[in-house]
């Protein structure tokens, strides 16, 4: 069953990789990969070393948002231990279509599976850790946003992404409140999902998954009344999205252009919306969203904003992919 599962993953991804080819094949095309190469080959390298390594940083202060989180848990992993498992997760969402999908729990099933920790209590953890690290993508976008409007800097053809990130912003954080505030609700509903598979096997007990999903409220609990540990976890969920920012201004700075700050606290979550196409992740969507919101909101032309957008992309993705890989290596020889 496992090799199975395991193939139908790689299969899954391969498929991915294959339309985000043909999906930045055609990227290319349309702008010009003539005039993208020529504008590439004058990139200061070492700005972009600088972007892979705010990258890197990111994923190291963000898992220390897990690091925090868990403990308070009681769920004592060394930082340097959760942070191979940190990684590996990323490669996991990033080379899956629609990754982020389900990759709380299997973290916390790693976590668990040797040993490391309880499973519940891993599992309330890495999704507040998660919640937590989202709350910059909002902020953000909400300051950028408003520096726009301010200097009257919105353009007609961007409204419709704009229109898209506000309404996110505003019910993501409403349907997690709700969520929380009526758990009983939550519980009858996952019950009522799972009672009828629960009485064609006798592998899944509707009552303990019920007591499962009470368990996981009441870690929650634990978490929400210490008011000191969220604001600690806020610091790094802040300090990792700019880290996650920056690579989007050090990738155009390595072409010799500089990019206003508050554009880019905009440009960078808004893009992630575009993250949600079916393509390991958003290749493809993320890049065509950067180019779109870099030509309607500065002075640049699609050739150089394109080149920009690609850097960026080789700094956030690329360059994660590849240490991730090397991470989730790590985790499988040595767990």
């Amino acid at each position: 069953m496992n090799a199975s599962v395991d193939r139908k993953t790689v299969a899954k991804a391969l498929a991915g990789f294959v339309v985000a080819g043909v999906v930045l094949y055609l990227f290319g095309r349309v702008i010009g990969w003539a005039e993208i190469t020529r504008t590439l080959r004058d990139a200061n390298f070492a700005w972009v070393a600088a972007a892979c390594g705010s990258s890197l940083l990111c994923l190291l202060v963000w898992s220390k948002s897990w690091d925090v989180i868990l403990h308070l848990l009681d769920v004592h992993i060394p930082w340097r231990s959760l942070v191979p498992t940190y990684l590996a997760a990323t490669f996991a969402d990033y080379v899956t279509p629609f990754g982020k999908a389900g990759g709380s729990p299997f973290i916390a099933y790693i976590l668990s599976a040797d040993d490391r920790a309880n499973y519940q209590e891993s599992l309330a953890g890495v999704v507040t850790a998660d919640l937590l690290n989202l709350l910059p993508f909002f902020t953000f976008a909400g300051v950028g946003f408003v520096a726009l409007l301010v200097q009257n800097r919105v353009p007609q053809n961007a409204r419709g992404l704009i229109v898209g990130l506000a309404v996110l912003a505003v019910a993501m954080p409403l349907i997690i409140y709700l969520s929380y505030r009526r758990r009983d609700f939550v519980e009858g509903l996952v019950v009522k999902v799972v009672g009828p598979i629960a009485r064609r096997t006798e592998r899944i007990d509707a009552e303990k998954i019920r007591d499962r999903v009470d368990g996981f409220y009441d870690r929650i609990d634990i978490i929400g009344g210490n008011p000191r540990v969220m604001v600690h976890t806020l610091v790094y969920a802040f300090v990792g999205w700019v880290l996650f920012a920056a690579p989007l201004y050090l990738s155009a700075r390595s072409l010799g252009i500089t990019i206003d700050p508050l554009i880019v606290l905009f440009i960078v979550p808004a893009s992630t919306l575009a993250g949600v196409t079916p393509t390991p992740g958003g290749l493809g969507g993320v890049e065509a969203a950067i180019v779109g919101l870099l030509v309607a909101l500065t002075p640049l032309g699609t050739g150089t904003a394109a080149a920009v957008a690609l850097l960026y992309r080789v700094a956030s993705y690329w360059f994660v992919v590849l240490v991730g890989g090397v991470a989730t290596g790590y985790e499988i020889y040595a767990h």
